[in-house]
C-alpha cells in the first residue's frame, strides 16, 4: 500500500466503481473502438423527457438564486399531491423533501440513521456500497427465483430475530431492480406486519412504481404509514436520469429524521439545481401528454420484459416475469455443467465471455447481493430508440399490443438480446 492510500479511510477499502456506470463507460469505449455492443448493462430510461416538462426548463433556464434546502414549496406540494393520486396515501409538502436524485437521499439518510441495513439479496448496486461509506452493517436476506426474487414476512422476522435489540431499517425496491418483480398489496401487508411489530424503518423505493404493469400496483405506505419512506424521482418514468432530481416522503411519525436530513443536506448539496426543480413541477402535476406518455413507455416495456422471458424460459433459461420497470434476472444455473467445460464459473466470468462472444453487455448477480458462484445475468432491456418507440407506438400501435414485427422494427438489437443468448449458451459443449 502506498503512503497516500493511508490517508483514505478505511470505509473506502474495497469499493470499486458503481458497476451500473463502470458497465456503461466500457460499452461505450468498445463502441468507440468500432466493436458492435449491445448495452444491457446500465437501466437508463430509453425514452426522452416529455416536451412539455422541457419546455418548463427552458422556460426557467434564468432562475438561478438557491432554493429552499426541503425543495420549492410549489415541487413539494406537487409531489405530494402526486403521491396521493396515485398511491392514495396522505402527504402534504412539509412531508417531501426534495435531492439531487434519490441515490444522494439514500446515502445521506444511511449517514444519519445508526443501525443496521436490512437488504433483499438481490438489490441494486449501490445500497450497499452506500452503507459501507456510510459505517452501517448490512444484513443480507436470501431470496430465490421461485419466489420471484421478493422477501417474504417470515424471511423479514428471521431477519429481525438475528438482530435482537438492533435498531433496523431496510430498503425495498418494487418494482424491483435487477429482477423486474414486484410485491401485491397482500404481500406488502404481511410484510407491513413484521416491520410494525419490530419496529423497522422502512424506505419503499418506488423509483419504478410509475412503471408498474399491474392496473393496481402494490404500495407499503398503505399498510405501514407510520414507518415508511416512500422515495421517488424523475429519473425512471419521466426518463430524466440525468437531471438528478429525486423526492423522499416522510410520515409524520419520522419527522425527526426528515429534520437531520435537512441539516446534513444544508450541509453538503445545499440545494437541487433551480431550474429542473421548477420543470419537475409540471412532471409530478401531469398533463394528457405525460399520461399518454407514460402509458405507452409502460406499454413498450411490458412487451420487451414479457417477450425477453418467453424466449429465455424457451432456451431453458429461468427468469421471474417482470411486473414493471426495464428488468429481467436471467439464471443460467441448468447449463452449469457445460459453462464448467468452458471455463466459465461464476457470474463474473458469464458476463466476461458474453460480452466477448456476443457483444451483449450485462452485470452479473453477484454485483447485486447474489453468490459470486451464481450463474445469474441482470439484463436492462432498454437498448432502443425511446422517442422513436413512443412515436410508433403512439401513431401505430395505439390501439393494438406491441408484438415482434414492432419490436423487430423498433427495438431490433434488444429484440435479438435474448435469442443471441440462447444460441450461444447452446453452442456450448
Amino acid at each position: 500500500m502506498s503512503t497516500q492510500q493511508h490517508f483514505i479511510s478505511h470505509r473506502f477499502y474495497g469499493l470499486k466503481p458503481s458497476s451500473t456506470l463502470a458497465i456503461n463507460e466500457q460499452s461505450k469505449k468498445l463502441q468507440s473502438e468500432g466493436v458492435e455492443v449491445t448495452r444491457l448493462g446500465l437501466g437508463q430510461s430509453p425514452f426522452p423527457v416529455p416536451e412539455s416538462v422541457v419546455e418548463q426548463l427552458r422556460q426557467h433556464a434564468h432562475e438561478k438564486d438557491y432554493l429552499p434546502v426541503a425543495g420549492l414549496e410549489a415541487l413539494r406540494e406537487a409531489i405530494a399531491a402526486h403521491l396521493q393520486k396515485t398511491r392514495a396515501v396522505e402527504f402534504e409538502a412539509e412531508n417531501i423533501m426534495v435531492g439531487p436524485g434519490t441515490k444522494e437521499l439514500l446515502y445521506l439518510l444511511q449517514v444519519i440513521y445508526s443501525g443496521i441495513l436490512l437488504l433483499p439479496a438481490p438489490s441494486w448496486v449501490s445500497y450497499a456500497p452506500q452503507a459501507q461509506l456510510a459505517g452501517t452493517p448490512t444484513h443480507w436476506i436470501p431470496t430465490t427465483l421461485s419466489d420471484g426474487w421478493r422477501i417474504s414476512a417470515e424471511n423479514l422476522q428471521q431477519a429481525c430475530l438475528d438482530n435482537p435489540g438492533q435498531r433496523l431499517i431496510m430498503i425495498l425496491n418494487y418494482p424491483n431492480n435487477p429482477a423486474g418483480t414486484s410485491y401485491s398489496d397482500e404481500q406488502l401487508e404481511k410484510i407491513a406486519r413484521i416491520a410494525r411489530q419490530y419496529q423497522v424503518i422502512i424506505i419503499a423505493d418506488e423509483i419504478y412504481w410509475e412503471l408498474s404493469f399491474s392496473e393496481q400496483p402494490g404500495c407499503l405506505a398503505r399498510h405501514y404509514p407510520e414507518g415508511t419512506i416512500i422515495s421517488t424521482g424523475l429519473s425512471k418514468w419521466c426518463g430524466a436520469g440525468g437531471w438528478r432530481l429525486g423526492a423522499f416522503a416522510f410520515p409524520k411519525a419520522l419527522f425527526w429524521l426528515r429534520d437531520a436530513l435537512a441539516v446534513i443536506a444544508s450541509e453538503t448539496f445545499s440545494a437541487v439545481s433551480a431550474p429542473i426543480q421548477y420543470a419537475a413541477i409540471t412532471a409530478f402535476n401531469g398533463n394528457a401528454e405525460i399520461d399518454c406518455y407514460v402509458s405507452n413507455s409502460r406499454k413498450i416495456m411490458q412487451a420487451i420484459l414479457q417477450y425477453t422471458a418467453e424466449v429465455l424460459k424457451a432456451g431453458a433459461i429461468d427468469c421471474a416475469q417482470a411486473e414493471g420497470g426495464f428488468y429481467v434476472m436471467a439464471d443460467f444455473s441448468r447449463y452449469r455443467m457445460e459453462l464448467q467445460k468452458n471455463n466459465i464459473c461464476n457470474g463474473r466470468q458469464l458476463c466476461a465471455r458474453l460480452l466477448n462472444d456476443t457483444g451483449i453487455a450485462a452485470l452479473p448477480g453477484c454485483d447485486f447481493g447474489l453468490d459470486a458462484e451464481a450463474l445469474v445475468v441482470r439484463l436492462a432491456m432498454v437498448d432502443f430508440d425511446g422517442k422513436e418507440a413512443l412515436i410508433a407506438c403512439e401513431n401505430d400501435y395505439k390501439d393494438d399490443a406491441i408484438d415482434s414485427a414492432f419490436m423487430k422494427s423498433h427495438m431490433s438489437k434488444t429484440w435479438l438480446a435474448p435469442k443471441t443468448m440462447v444460441e450461444w449458451i447452446k453452442s456450448m459443449k
